[in-house]
């Protein structure tokens, strides 16, 4: 944190100590070094005084790096030492204080949070950009406006207006045994996700070595690094720590030959991901100049004799490199876009199967473009909450969708089910599965649900898009975006309203940028100005909906057995069933249609439903396209109900709430001992595993079990509880 913001933060402690050190750096480092999730230290941080938060955040500011290892007691140890008394008075009740757990009995006090979408699918946030999101400096100025944020509703508040179940078409389980509650989360590594890649394989990280190029000498490596001096890499250290952000280091090329000057540009690229290097002349002599992004305006002015060099790459490897990438408490696009920032390159040049969720340990399978594994090795040393293993090169990048599916370990603490009770959900999860819904996080957390926007791009209401994109609503996330609203509903003026946003790469922005440039009387291309996978969350959450709702119609009216009229997939292509063929058939094999010009419907009255459903919205069925290429939905077929595979569960006790209950990749990588349940203690907690198919909530599974409403504004009405 920069010495400004360090000021500012403990100017306003006062007015909202959460608000303030929550957002910051040193907020997510305290929590992670006491193991302490953000509703608790919401609770802690109330407890405290603030002329400790204050003195806190000064010793950390002094002795905290981007290396500093999260998990590292001996880390922790050294803040705390920099800390006054009673700082450490404070912090110690931290640890020893009791936790706050969900009482037992008859209400459900259960918290679940977003879990992981199995497949390709991204879920649907506000301010990302997907596939269009650049190197990150947009993500700085997002978070210090939120550390600035002082107005607008608290998170409570703003869930109040939220969605529920109900609003989304969930309605009906699948088995009636008694539902039982939990905490799901309550620790990150409480959700494990490991990607099944498309040879059905789990990818793990279980190595860190770098693969032998065999293009390359032995000693070549050794070579490289050994040109450059102890105090030269020092330097080069502090430059890549970003210690020196307007500085370079020139290192002088002593015996100037072509030969020596690429060896010493080579060993800084290697050595030191995240510097560039160039060639400079002066007073007659050869430097090779290293210098780091945020050191560009120092290099401007300048004269160089060369342009900087490339990379060359070994005729023999595969164009990309693919690589495991473990990942604690961060999403994908966040991980994509701290890779190539400090790799230098673009974020379009990674790809991937599919996106994870930021609260979970997530372990998948990435591919870059001519990206060496030493420099993505490299990056283990100086990354926190991530590391890169298993390296192969090979000839293709990953694409969208090739997954086979996610194997999930989930553990839900402090549960109150009985024994019976736990076995009679997980035999239901494993016998007969889950209804297939979409997940609440398809449908966003406001007041206004992605599916109406969707519904209006449809109907080519091109006036309600705009108005229900940016007219004020009830529980807006931010205070900046209340004033945004307000401001477009007063003036209707899109540049007075962008002038109330700091960011202008969220939906809002985008769409009053174009209606700056091209009027509110061109909406349509206006609205083309937000990113094509944005637009068409939209119009997908509506499919999302349709369906959801149409299968709810559906287990109502027949239950969990086929019947005729229903749909199965034969050969790719969908088939209706007899009367005959329905009674050879199983709930596992029926499909129900995402609404499209290319899908066939159910002949018996739920397919009536959906003609029903649409023409209420004033859409025509048998007219799925639409005249902007982009917005035509051709449908597709999704099963009713999934049986997951490979399903186990465990219930364990534990003491500490703190502990970590699930073995990881890395821990294992590094001979850490896998944790050890007690016989007897004060909480218990449901481990399960599973794998689902990619396109398959997990979170819906989890509702099954749980037989609990998965929306955010439920869970936060228990939180709320909870925490009080």
């Amino acid at each position: 944190m920069r010495a400004p913001a360090l000021a500012r933060t403990e100017e306003r402690a006062g007015k909202d100590t959460f608000g303030v050190i929550a957002h910051c750096w040193q907020g997510s480092l305290l929590r992670s070094m006491f193991h302490l999730d953000r509703l608790a230290f919401r609770a802690v941080l109330n407890r405290g005084k603030q002329a400790v938060l204050r003195n806190f955040l000064g010793a950390a500011t002094r002795c905290c790096n981007p290396r500093f290892p999260s998990r590292d007691p001996q880390g922790r140890d050294s803040i705390l030492s920099h800390c006054p008394s009673v700082v450490r008075k404070f912090l110690g009740s931290m640890e020893e204080a009791e936790p706050i757990v969900v009482p037992p009995g008859g209400e459900k006090r259960a918290r679940v949070q977003e879990s992981e979408n199995g497949g390709g699918r991204r879920k649907p946030v506000r301010d990302e950009l997907g596939d269009e999101e650049q190197e990150g400096s947009e993500e700085e100025e997002l978070e210090e406006a939120e550390g600035e944020e002082e107005e607008g509703e608290s998170f409570a508040e703003m869930m109040k207006h939220g969605l529920t179940e109900v609003d989304a078409g969930i309605l009906e389980f699948v088995s009636k045994h008694e539902g039982f509650s939990g905490i799901l989360k309550e620790r990150y590594s409480d959700f494990v996700v490991h990607e099944i890649n498309k040879d059905g394989k789990m990818v793990r990280l279980d190595d860190l070595s770098v693969p032998v190029d065999t293009e390359e000498p032995p000693g070549a490596q050794l070579e490289e690094v050994q040109v450059l001096t102890e105090e030269q890499k020092q330097q080069l250290e502090e430059l890549q720590l970003l210690k020196n952000k307007e500085g370079n280091v020139a290192i002088e090329v002593v015996e100037d030959t072509k030969e020596k000057r690429t060896l010493l540009h080579k060993a800084v690229k290697t050595s030191y991901p995240g510097l560039e290097t160039k060639t400079e002349e002066r007073d007659g002599r050869k430097f090779i100049v290293a210098y780091h992004a945020a050191g560009k305006k120092a290099l401007a002015v300048v004269r160089t004799t060369a342009a900087p060099r490339k990379h060359s790459w070994p005729k023999s490897r595969g164009s990309f490199c693919h690589f495991v990438l473990y990942k604690e408490n961060k999403d994908t696009m966040d991980s994509i876009n701290v890779l190539s920032k400090f790799l230098r390159v673009r974020p379009n040049l990674f790809s991937y199967m599919g996106t994870k969720d930021k609260r979970a340990i997530t372990v998948q399978e990435i591919a870059v473009l001519k990206i060496s594994a030493e420099r993505l090795a490299h990056l283990n040393r100086c990354l926190m909450n991530f590391k890169l293993g298993n390296f192969s090169y090979r000839k293709h990048p990953l694409k969208l969708g090739e997954l086979q599916g996610n194997h999930f370990t989930v553990v839900i603490r402090n549960i109150s089910g009985t024994e019976q009770q736990v076995l009679e959900a997980m035999h239901s999860l494993r016998d007969t599965g889950f209804i297939n819904y979409y997940g609440m996080q398809r449908f966003g957390t406001t007041a206004v649900p992605t599916y109406q926007v969707g519904r209006a791009i449809l109907q080519n209401n091109w006036t309600e898009v705009m108005d229900l994109i940016l007219k004020p609503r009830p529980g807006a996330e931010k205070g900046y975006l209340v004033r945004c609203r307000e401001e477009w509903a007063a003036s209707q003026d899109p540049e007075a309203a962008l002038k109330k946003l700091p960011v202008k790469r969220c939906v809002e922005g985008q769409l009053l940028r174009g209606l700056s440039k091209y009027g509110k009387n061109n909406i349509v291309t206006a609205f083309g100005l937000i990113p094509r996978n944005n637009r068409l969350m939209y119009i997908h959450s509506y499919q999302s909906f349709v369906w959801n709702s149409m299968v709810s119609r559906r287990i109502q009216a027949y239950g969990l057995r086929a019947v005729s009229g229903d749909l199965v997939l034969r050969g790719g292509s969908a088939h209706v069933l007899t009367e005959a063929e329905a009674e050879s058939s199983s709930i596992h094999d029926v499909v129900m249609p995402l609404p499209g010009f290319d899908v066939i419907y159910p002949t018996h009255h739920v397919g009536e439903g959906y003609r029903e459903m649409l023409k209420a919205d004033n859409l025509d069925i048998d007219n799925m396209r639409h005249k902007i290429r982009d917005y035509s939905l051709a449908g597709a077929y999704r099963r009713v109900i999934i049986r997951p595979k490979d399903v186990n569960w465990e219930v364990i006790h534990y003491d500490d709430p703190r502990i970590s209950l699930v073995h990881s990749d890395l821990e294992k990588l590094e001979n850490k001992p896998p944790p050890v349940y007690p016989k007897e203690g004060k909480y218990r907690a449901l481990r399960m595993e599973f794998s689902l198919p990619s396109s398959t909530y997990a979170t819906m599974a989890i509702r099954e079990v749980l037989k609990m409403d998965t929306s955010i504004k439920n869970q936060t009405q228990l939180n709320t509880t909870w925490l009080n």
